[in-house]
Order: structure tokens, then C-alpha cells, then sequence
């Protein structure tokens, strides 16, 4: 696991201020920056939400472009500033001769689905005042990898949605604890495809999903600190086995869990 870094990008001749870039810019990655006071800031015509001191969150997808560009305003001036994302490579498993019953839902389950993923979506797009994201992320829990960001199944040819967050492998009823502190957005004891699902928003769109939950142990609306107990695992939904998958979005961009915390011990 790559360490996150830091760097300081001083901007132009006569320098109005400088723009503090933490994180290395690779596909599913969560740059944290700052700005002096007085300093707007933009990225893919969003104004992102600023904290006190000036910091402030992006998140870079699974197949992000090769360049970002952060825009900054001061006094009605924009200026842009480009960075070099570094593409990744993922884990892709053709499979063949796969029953198409169990890879395609019918037409009411996918009408549930489409149900249960508005709620996610709706959950994932508040913009809390909260600065949890700028804290340190642990883990949830300790235990043997058993799924990674960015791989991808083909079923019969036809390539199905990349998995999006960390897979630990551990029994049912296994506590789960909050990675970083937050606010409680979303609680659902059985969806479709997730089964008991859980979203901790921690501020400027950085979110946590939880999914196969046996047991949720926070409701919606709670504050939640960091290492409290939030949930057991469970093997609920469309799970072949008991394991946490834990997922991060900042919006509506999937970022990799795995980027902001240090090696399993």
C-alpha cells in the first residue's frame, strides 16, 4: 500500500498564495488540499465546501482521466492547476458458462435494485460542513483480504460492475468500527444486492458504505467517533461468504478504502 504523500505546489510569478496538495494523484485516490482564506475552489464545475482553514476534498474515480485540474478563484480571477493521475491496472476474471438466471436479475428485482440504489445515491449526495475526512483512517477491521478495489468479473462475455471498496473476510457477528468519525445517512436492514447497509458521511462528500451487515448498531442521523462499534458482519444480500465490504465514495466518484489506511497489522 502506497503511504500518502505531501507536497506544496507554489502558484505563479509573484505568488498570491500557496495550494497545499496531500495525497499522490493515482486512479481511486482522496486528495486532501488547502487554501489561504479569500480562495475558492473548484473541481469539474463543483465548488467544493472549504473548512475554516481553507481544506478541502476531491476524490479521483477507478478509470480517472489522466489529468485533473483543480480551478482556484481569488477576488473574480480563476487560475487552473493541472496534476498527473496515474492510471492503475485491475484484477479482470472472465468466467464462461455461467447460468444466465443468476447473472442477469428479472424485471422485479430490478425494479428493487433501482429502488434501494436511489437511496444510496440520495445518501451519498450531501455536502456536510463535517472535517472528519481530514482525519487519519483505521480500519474497521483486522482480517484476510478477500476482495480489492477495481477488479471486475465477465460473465458470458458480458463485464459486470467493478467492485468498488475492500473485502475482509471474517465470521458472522464480527464488530465493526468506524474507520474515522462521521454521521450516520443511511440504515437498511436488507437490500437486494447489499443486504444490511450502512453510510457514514464524513464531510464534504467523503463517504463510507458498510454492506452485508448482520446487525446494524447505529441509526440514522447519529454522530458517529472514530473506533466506535457501528455494526457486525454479516453475509446478508448477495454474498457468497461472511465479510465486510467496505466502500468510500467522495459523490458520486468510487474511491479505494485501501489508500487511506496504513498496512494491516
Amino acid at each position: 500500500m502506497k503511504k500518502m504523500v505531501a507536497f506544496l505546489l507554489v502558484l505563479a510569478s509573484t505568488p498570491a498564495f500557496a495550494l497545499t496538495i496531500k495525497g499522490e494523484w493515482q486512479q481511486g485516490a482522496v486528495i486532501i488540499g488547502q487554501v489561504p482564506a479569500g480562495v475558492e475552489v473548484e473541481y469539474k464545475q463543483r465548488k467544493l465546501l472549504l473548512t475554516q482553514d481553507g481544506k478541502f476534498v476531491i476524490g479521483l474515480g477507478r478509470d480517472a482521466a489522466a489529468t485533473a485540474v483543480i480551478t482556484t478563484i481569488t477576488k473574480g480571477k480563476s487560475e487552473q492547476h493541472k496534476f498527473a493521475v496515474k492510471a492503475r491496472t485491475y484484477d479482470i476474471q472472465r468466467v464462461e458458462g455461467v447460468p444466465q438466471a443468476t447473472v442477469e436479475p428479472n424485471k422485479e428485482q430490478d425494479e428493487r435494485i433501482a429502488r434501494e440504489a436511489a437511496l444510496v445515491a440520495n445518501a451519498r449526495k450531501v455536502d456536510l460542513p463535517l472535517e472528519f475526512f481530514a482525519q487519519s483512517f483505521q480500519w474497521p477491521l483486522v482480517g484476510p483480504i478477500s476482495g480489492v478495489y477495481g477488479s471486475q468479473r465477465v460473465y458470458n462475455g458480458i463485464p459486470k460492475t467493478p467492485h468498488f471498496g475492500v473485502d475482509i473476510a471474517k465470521p458472522v457477528g464480527t464488530l465493526v468500527k468506524a474507520p474515522v468519525g462521521g454521521v450516520v445517512t443511511l440504515v437498511h436492514p436488507d437490500m437486494f444486492l447489499s443486504g444490511g447497509t450502512l453510510i457514514i458521511d464524513h464531510g464534504h462528500g467523503l463517504s463510507s458504505t458498510f454492506i452485508h451487515l448482520s446487525k446494524i448498531l447505529v441509526k440514522e442521523g447519529d454522530k458517529i467517533q472514530q473506533g466506535q462499534e457501528i455494526a457486525l458482519v454479516g453475509q446478508t444480500g448477495r454474498a457468497s461468504g461472511p465479510h465486510l465490504h467496505w466502500a468510500m465514495n467522495w459523490f458520486e466518484e468510487r474511491v479505494d478504502p485501501q489508500l487511506l489506511v496504513p498496512a494491516m497489522k
